[in-house]
């Protein structure tokens, strides 16, 4: 099965046009708004569900506030046509995809814990046989890298990723700057964050073939490339200069 992955794309729907690869199933692993409020959702969830995707699932950010204010409504939003998970699996086209929102508490924003024995919790739920992984935060030191120079990734999460799980893709976003793709063992890294300089997508989404009947097979994977040049098509999301948040 051929998948996009993307994730931190902060609603630069709105401003530029986000090239979509061709692929059976698209994974947006969080941050899809900037406040998280409602009409940023409803407005992500309306470019979301066009997309030409038969499958289109979706895993919380930080920046997606109003999900974990208000979890009825914003599922009820995101209806029938998105697959929001949270802490819980679902299986398409025989491969199982599990997701989970949570990462080390990072600012006032959402779907933070302490890291430590909370996190511990939260990845000790996260089944065996797991085809796909999809957190919004990174494990630590696998494509965790801010622009100061510090590693942020889950320690934690590391540990159940590579000693325990053992996912063949493990995808995730939050650190902009850790863009790319890694292998490791059995598991594909991707972090998938397309927003790069000055809040523009300068990142391309990410195209993993995943083979459900080849269990044993680290998938390959694709950096596409963004759209250039990067015309705008609306207005600016936020002020003209404003610092990347993760």
């Amino acid at each position: 099965m051929r998948i996009a992955l993307m994730s931190d794309t902060h609603l630069m729907h709105r401003r530029y046009k986000i090239r979509m690869p061709e692929a059976e199933t698209v994974i947006h692993s969080g941050d899809a708004t900037w406040e998280g409020k409602l009409d940023e959702l409803a407005d992500f969830v309306e470019w979301f569900r066009n997309l030409p995707y038969k499958k289109k699932i979706f895993v919380a950010g930080n920046h997606d506030e109003i999900i974990q204010k208000n979890r009825t409504l914003a599922r009820s939003m995101l209806g029938d046509e998105i697959i929001y998970l949270e802490d819980n699996l679902v299986e398409v086209d025989g491969l199982k995809i599990y997701g989970s929102p949570w990462q080390p508490a990072f600012g006032d924003l959402a779907f933070n814990l302490p890291r430590g024995e909370p996190l511990r919790q939260k990845w000790y739920k996260i089944p065996r046989k797991v085809d796909i992984l999809v957190t919004h935060g990174p494990p630590l030191r696998i494509m965790d890298l801010t622009n100061d120079g510090e590693h942020v990734g889950c320690g934690d999460l590391y540990e159940a990723v590579v000693r325990r799980v053992k996912p063949r893709v493990h995808v995730f976003g939050h650190v902009h700057n850790g863009y790319g793709i890694k292998s490791e063992g059995p598991t594909l890294f991707v972090n998938a964050a397309i927003s790069g300089m000055n809040n523009k997508p300068t990142h391309g989404v990410i195209v993993v073939d995943v083979d459900p009947l080849k269990p044993g097979e680290v998938p390959k994977a694709v950096v596409g490339p963004a759209e250039e040049p990067l015309d705008p098509i609306g207005p600016p999301i936020l002020s003209e200069g404003t610092p990347p948040l993760w």
